[in-house]
């Protein structure tokens, strides 16, 4: 990253995958840069997710792909199965191109890469220090203390950031995560797998490599549930949903009966939510506290990472703040804009108590998606490329194709 323009201090309230990115990118390019976080020490939250092809591109623009990928493991297909139609019923080829293939990755290790590199950049991080508002361009913390004025504030702290003015809608359903061993011969490797029953019930697996300290590959495995159906699947106790789960999906029974307890998963929920204005009078917000969704199309790390190369280069052509962040509002509106309506539209198809949408998506969408352009379009639509994900940046940058 080319140095450009006088050195700014920059206030970073978060450090989740954004906030790492964007304070590695952004003390690169000579600004000093502080991290607030609220834990003792910065650490990740959640199991596995997909880095996109766009997000890699990110990854090797920070000098951290190599170590990523040494991690995780390559993708080049998205399959699920259903219980109501025999064969495939959702098919997403990324292609033979490792640049144009999936990684998936335990969340750790993403984080620890992206730590390692803010770390070697000089961001300074501040652990507990929650942030809970703003007072001019000083962050306010739990407790009432102010930090230093910072010429920008960045707020990255996520889907429950306390100063983003989003109003996200709470999605139906959620899902049960959780870590387990990768069992050799039963699903291969490089793909995302699911298994569907109707809308209303999932089951998942998704290679993520061997992070480090690790002796064997793992996998992120996941249970679709509502939102508000914890507490209930908890009472059932594990038994339940053991003998549920060999019956929903018997080829993947020995990856759920790794689970031991009810606490070996974590319960996610999602929701759905823009901001129209994410940036302006001295603060840009990033990541789920700009967009939030359901993983679905598996873009949302993805999008926190476009997020912080867009910052960095819009800080990089413009020495005017004020400049720089309508550039990147710019630069990440439609490409934001176009993937949160996808996700309405797709999400509710996996997800949901409708019938007939799942019937609409067995046997009506996926057979359509087999007939060409269709095939290709939906490579690009997981790769994060169907609409340039960095408007204006040259089709050279990998980000943009």
């Amino acid at each position: 990253m080319v140095r450009t323009g006088r050195p700014r201090a920059i206030g970073i309230a978060g450090a989740g995958i954004g906030g790492l990115a964007v304070g590695a990118f952004l003390a690169r390019a000579g600004h000093r840069v502080e991290i607030f976080d609220q834990f003792d020490a910065p650490a990740p939250v959640g199991s596995g997710l997909v880095v996109q092809p766009v997000g890699r591109a990110v990854l090797a623009e920070l000098g951290v792909l190599d170590k990523a990928e040494a991690q995780g493991q390559g993708l080049t297909r998205i399959q699920g199965t259903s219980h109501q139609k025999a064969g495939v019923v959702l098919a997403a080829d990324y292609g033979t191109d490792p640049a144009h293939q999936g990684l998936g990755i335990h969340r750790a290790s993403l984080f620890s890469v992206l730590h390692e590199v803010c770390m070697a950049e000089g961001v300074g991080v501040t652990p507990r220090s929650l942030v809970v508002g703003r007072d001019g361009q000083r962050f306010v913390l739990e407790g009432g203390k102010r930090t230093g004025a910072f010429d920008l504030l960045i707020d990255a702290s996520g889907s429950g950031s306390m100063l983003s003015p989003i109003r996200a809608r709470a999605l139906p359903y959620g899902a049960l995560w959780s870590v387990v061993d990768w069992v050799l011969g039963v699903i291969e490797p490089d793909r995302l797998t699911q298994r569907y029953s109707h809308a209303d019930r999932m089951m998942g697996v998704l290679p993520i490599g061997t992070p480090a300290g690790a002796n064997r590959p793992k996998a992120a495995l996941f249970w679709s549930l509502p939102s508000g159906g914890y507490d209930d699947w908890r009472a059932a106790g594990l038994d339940a949903w053991k003998r549920e789960a060999q019956a929903h999906w018997p080829e993947a029974w020995e990856f759920a009966d790794q689970i031991g307890a009810t606490d070996d998963f974590t319960m996610a929920r999602y929701g759905h939510g823009t901001l129209w204005r994410t940036a302006g009078d001295g603060m840009v917000h990033i990541g789920d506290a700009a967009h939030r969704t359901s993983p679905q199309l598996g873009q949302g790390a993805n999008m926190a990472l476009l997020d912080a190369s867009a910052l960095a280069w819009a800080m990089e052509r413009h020495g005017n703040l004020d400049d720089a962040l309508r550039a990147y509002v710019l630069t990440r509106r439609w490409h934001v804009w176009g993937y949160q309506l996808l996700s309405a539209v797709f999400t509710p198809q996996y997800q949901s108590d409708s019938r007939a949408l799942a019937f609409l998506r067995d046997r009506l969408l996926y057979p359509l998606s087999t007939v060409p352009p269709i095939p290709a379009a939906l490579a690009r639509l997981v790769r994060g490329t169907l609409l340039p994900p960095i408007a204006g940046r040259p089709r050279g940058n990998p980000t943009r194709t």
